[in-house]
């Protein structure tokens, strides 16, 4: 579900997070359109604007754990996790988690990788949210609904900032509700 299909159309922050967005083409290989978030960072307004947003949404749904996707998962999930009272969990790259780890491999567009967990971070029965800042193929939503799930936890929503879709990323999901504010826009407009 967009932002602007659930009670936000029309509204001026989701055309403020969509023109921040950058597209660079052709990276990180040749064909892909890559949605750079980092310079809607470079915006404190319409960095806030994000985090409201999600903020708005999640307040009153009781979740405990949101777990942000490397890395730019982590640019969001801190802010939402202290805003609605939950802890914020990292789901990380291979190797950079010390201590005992789960792990969960998936596809790529564009090649393949794998995400840890600490083992213990999520308890059974705890609501999740998923955060990352775009949503393409799904694979990396998916793993880290996998790695979660796997814990006991429960994944309420996955949420990211961009959706591609065109890549049919909620497919991946099993059913997952998936939330995402903006769709990419068009080459012309990026550079």
């Amino acid at each position: 579900m967009f932002a602007s299909k659930n009670g936000l159309k029309g509204d001026p922050r989701l055309e403020a997070i969509s023109e921040a967005i950058r597209v660079v083409p052709h990276f990180p290989k040749p064909g892909i359109m890559f949605q750079d978030i980092t310079t809607l960072l470079l915006d404190h307004k319409v960095f806030k604007y994000i985090v409201d947003i999600f903020v708005d949404r999640y307040k009153n749904m009781t979740i405990s754990v949101v777990a942000g996707i490397e890395a730019r998962g982590f640019m969001f999930g801190p802010s939402i996790a202290l805003a609605i009272g939950a802890k914020f969990v990292p789901l990380r790259k291979p190797g950079k988690l010390p201590g005992k780890v789960i792990y969960q491999a998936y596809e790529l567009e564009y090649g393949e990788d794998c995400l840890e967990m600490h083992i213990g971070a999520v308890q059974e029965g705890e609501k999740a949210l998923v955060i990352d800042d775009v949503v393409a193929t799904g694979g990396t939503l998916s793993a880290a609904i996998k790695l979660l799930e796997r814990m006991g936890a429960e994944v309420v929503e996955c949420a990211c900032v961009v959706g591609l879709p065109e890549l049919k990323g909620q497919s991946r999901l099993n059913g997952k509700p998936l939330y995402i504010l903006v769709e990419p826009r068009e080459i012309e407009n990026c550079c």
